[in-house]
Formats: structure tokens, C-alpha cells, sequence
């Protein structure tokens, strides 16, 4: 029997940078980028090798990421909710995206929006 579908909002294949830091002092620092594999309005799935990653880890998520000083960064808090162990050294990292850190004027709205 195919399991129902718990998502509330569709997934597009989306490989773009995105960079990951975990937002918790008490976590272990890292900054890295890495690349979606898909996302939607609340949530980012991408791949690491990175083993740190925890369920309800928080994170600051900077979506789509090209450098330090873009405008067009947009950061958000997220939180893991799966980790997917995969072959050769990999991890799977499904994280739910909430608030969005941009504010002002321009600023890309709390959704999901980027193609």
C-alpha cells in the first residue's frame, strides 16, 4: 500500500546553494554550503557529509546563497526534522523552514518563493 502523504506543500527539484550554520551556541560551529536537492514554501531538503546533524537541531538557513553581501540572501531559522542516512558517507538533511531573518523594505517574503 502506498503511504499517505503527510506534506502540506508540494516539493519542486530545486539544486541551488544554500548555506547551513547551526544557530545553537552549544552546537558544534561549522558554516557550510551545499546544494538543494528540492524544496517548498516550508521546508529544504540537501545532501552533506557532515554527520552533526541532529533531529531538532536549529539552524540558519541562507536561501539561495551566492556571497556574503547579496541582497538577494534571504536567511531563515530552521529545524531538522529527518535525517537520511545515504551511500558512500552521505546524510540527507530534511529541514523545516519558519521565521524569515530579512526584514525591511524588498525583503523576500517568509515563504519560499525563489526558482
Amino acid at each position: 500500500m502506498k503511504q499517505a502523504e503527510r506534506r502540506r506543500c508540494l516539493r519542486a527539484k530545486v539544486a541551488r546553494p544554500l548555506r547551513v550554520r547551526p544557530s545553537d551556541p552549544r552546537d558544534q560551529h561549522f558554516d557550510e554550503i551545499v546544494t538543494s536537492a528540492n524544496v517548498s514554501r516550508e521546508g529544504i531538503y540537501f545532501l552533506t557529509r557532515r554527520a552533526s546533524y541532529y533531529a531538532g537541531m536549529r539552524l540558519f538557513i541562507t536561501f539561495p546563497y551566492s556571497s556574503p553581501h547579496d541582497p538577494m540572501n534571504c536567511e531563515y531559522v530552521g529545524q531538522v526534522v529527518r535525517i537520511e542516512e545515504l551511500p558512500n558517507n552521505k546524510y540527507g538533511i530534511a529541514v523545516h523552514l519558519g521565521l524569515s531573518l530579512n526584514y525591511g523594505p524588498g525583503s523576500p517574503s517568509q515563504a519560499l518563493t525563489h526558482t
